[in-house]
């Protein structure tokens, strides 16, 4: 889902993708050695904006756009359409590749189930399109319905968990997924609040937050509704499983030379990414060892050194880059020839 900003001018969609030449870039070589088999997964399709850049740039090119917000995926859809047969948009959870690639009756599909996926994308969390549509609820600054259901014909919504959660699990998720010192605090507020009346809109949330966090840490610690929001919405979409759940997927019908690019905007999701990635670079060789015992080298390696950060200028043009951190792998072996 693209948190949308570039380094130059916003399109006639008003969304162009964070770092959109620089994903170009980490691209290009994969999508170049495939060939005519050049497929690329883009796993948060949101408003298209780096699927149209690629199909653009590259004539050989198919991609399967992949979103579980149905109303992105339409409006993205008929923006693709003078891609005709190269773009394919399916409506799933971006690590459910089985639907995507395995399954779907579709010749872009076929040819990745034969040549293997010569690239993929994810860009994390909640997109700019998302937030801009206020009755969604992942807004804090806007009184809407507790909602944030990526996918609002599926699963609990943010007025669920804070109405139904114990004390302990609410404590849980704002101090692990909203990283919320006051997270305890919070939770007895809540609790308390909602025996007078069911939480249903963002506004009274947001006004118990003002109360219960302590003026001198609102006055330096950014919005005081910030982590809250985030770690509700986190829940509700059971994001960090789908992240964790979609690097296996996707690393795993790779072709040799193929590349995966993952944008996260907060910690959580990066510090999944980064582990799996050390996992899968690193040599199972007992250490000590000369060399690499045969079937323990690693099938991938790292293309990023760290995580690659978005820069001053395109920070400037659109603050919601700013925590952008980007980690690209490619798989270098099979793993019969590792």
């Amino acid at each position: 889902m693209a948190h949308s900003t570039d380094t130059h001018l916003t399109d006639h969609h008003g969304h162009v993708p964070v770092l959109r030449d620089r994903v170009t870039e980490l691209l290009a070589p994969a999508i170049t050695s495939a060939g005519d088999d050049a497929v690329v997964v883009d796993g948060t399709l949101g408003a298209g904006g780096h699927t149209e850049h690629l199909l653009r740039t590259f004539g050989n090119l198919k991609v399967i756009g992949i979103d579980r917000d149905q109303a992105s995926l339409a409006n993205a859809t008929k923006r693709l359409a003078p891609f005709a047969e190269r773009f394919i948009g399916v409506y799933a959870r971006f690590d459910d590749l089985v639907t995507a690639v395995d399954t779907l009756d579709h010749p872009v599909a076929g040819l990745a189930r034969r040549a293997g996926i010569a690239g993929a994308l994810y860009d994390l969390g909640v997109s700019s399109m998302q937030l801009d549509q206020l009755d969604r609820g992942f807004a804090y600054r806007a009184d809407a319905p507790l909602d944030m259901r990526m996918d609002p014909t599926q699963g609990p919504t943010a007025a669920d968990v804070l109405n139904t959660y114990s004390h302990g699990d609410l404590a849980r998720i704002l101090k692990t997924y909203g990283e919320e010192r006051f997270a305890g605090k919070i939770a007895s507020a809540i609790v308390a609040e909602r025996r007078k009346e069911p939480f249903s809109t963002s506004h009274r949330l947001v006004e118990l937050l003002y109360a219960t966090i302590p003026a001198a840490t609102r006055r330096t610690g950014g919005h005081p509704a910030k982590r809250t929001f985030q770690a509700l919405r986190v829940e509700v979409n059971r994001e960090l499983e789908s992240v964790e759940a979609s690097i296996p997927a996707i690393t795993s019908r790779l072709r040799v030379g193929g590349r995966a690019v993952y944008m996260s905007y907060q910690s959580l999701e990066d510090k999944i990414v980064k582990s799996a990635f050390k996992e899968l670079t690193t040599s199972t060789t007992p250490p000590g060892l000369p060399m690499d015992l045969p079937g323990t080298a690693p099938a991938f390696r790292l293309v990023t050194r760290g995580a690659e950060r978005a820069s001053e200028a395109e920070i400037e043009q659109n603050p919601r880059a700013n925590p952008v951190r980007v980690r690209v792998i490619e798989r270098i072996a099979t793993n019969e020839e590792n």
